[in-house]
């Protein structure tokens, strides 16, 4: 499939790597977010075989946040189905059918630090800078996003402010980062996903939905519900040769993803 702003190649491990790409800064505007949705919502039409996403950004930054030239001619007329847009690109992404890993450089600004924080979990170059200048550009959002990475008394003072943290400094301050040097990001981004990749698809795929279904449950209700597709993928074939591979010291041989097995809506 051929996008003109996100750039993709799956290599033969099963990775997706999108690059979005929209010079200078990555800055999104509506052809860019409905491009963003369609990947993420259906990686399999792209490769059947994608087993993870790992998503950064070309050149300097990761993405600088929304165009500013479609603020300015946002109004109450137009603005909902604007940022209608913008939460299915933020959705797709957070509810991929499989892991997306961000590998975050320069900066992730407003919507860039909501596509991060939509992904499973962030990969940052140290000296990489997050924040969320809304309030100065006379917007709202991103504050809920920046709370699945960071606790809440960080996340207001980040939204009240508009300071920029250095990835470095965000984790310090409790934000759930792995935080690398500049030089390793593109690598350590591709050492985990290359780990997810060696799981079986058919668990990991399942695990996704679990994952996302859990996040805003209790953890009775949540756990309740885990514990229910531990009974159900016992019947998977991989579910055995999960354990006995580990049993046996080698490495596991899983089928091929088996489609047949998601959560129901």
């Amino acid at each position: 499939m051929d996008f003109k702003y996100i750039q993709v190649q799956v290599d033969e491990a099963g990775i997706l790597n999108a690059v979005m790409n929209r010079p200078p800064v990555n800055g999104v505007h509506r052809e860019m977010y409905l491009e963003l949705a369609e990947v993420f919502a259906h990686p399999d039409r792209i490769d059947p075989g994608v087993r993870v996403v790992v998503l950064s950004g070309a050149g300097t930054h990761f993405c600088a946040g929304n165009d500013l030239d479609e603020f300015a001619s946002m109004t109450p007329e137009n603005g909902v189905e604007r940022m209608w847009r913008v939460r299915e690109a933020f959705f797709a992404i957070q509810e991929c059918p499989v892991p997306v890993i961000g590998a975050v450089h320069g900066v992730a600004l407003g919507t860039g630090l909501a596509i991060a924080a939509s992904c499973d979990f962030v990969i940052a170059a140290k000296d990489a800078r997050f924040g969320l200048p809304e309030l100065t550009v006379g917007v709202m959002g991103g504050a809920r996003h920046l709370a699945r990475i960071a606790p809440q008394p960080l996340v207001r003072r980040m939204f009240f402010t508009g300071d920029h943290l250095r990835a470095a400094d965000l984790a310090a301050a409790g934000g759930s980062l792995v935080v690398c040097e500049p030089e390793q990001l593109l690598a350590e981004a591709q050492r985990y996903a290359h780990r997810i990749a060696r799981l079986s698809p058919t668990a990991v795929r399942l695990g996704k939905q679990i994952l996302n279904r859990i996040e805003t449950m209790d953890i009775r209700s949540g756990y309740e519900f885990e514990q229910s597709f531990t009974v159900r993928m016992s019947g998977h074939p991989d579910s055995k040769e999960a354990l006995s591979a580990f049993r046996e010291k080698r490495s596991p041989r899983y089928v091929e993803r088996s489609a047949a097995w998601v959560i129901d809506a």
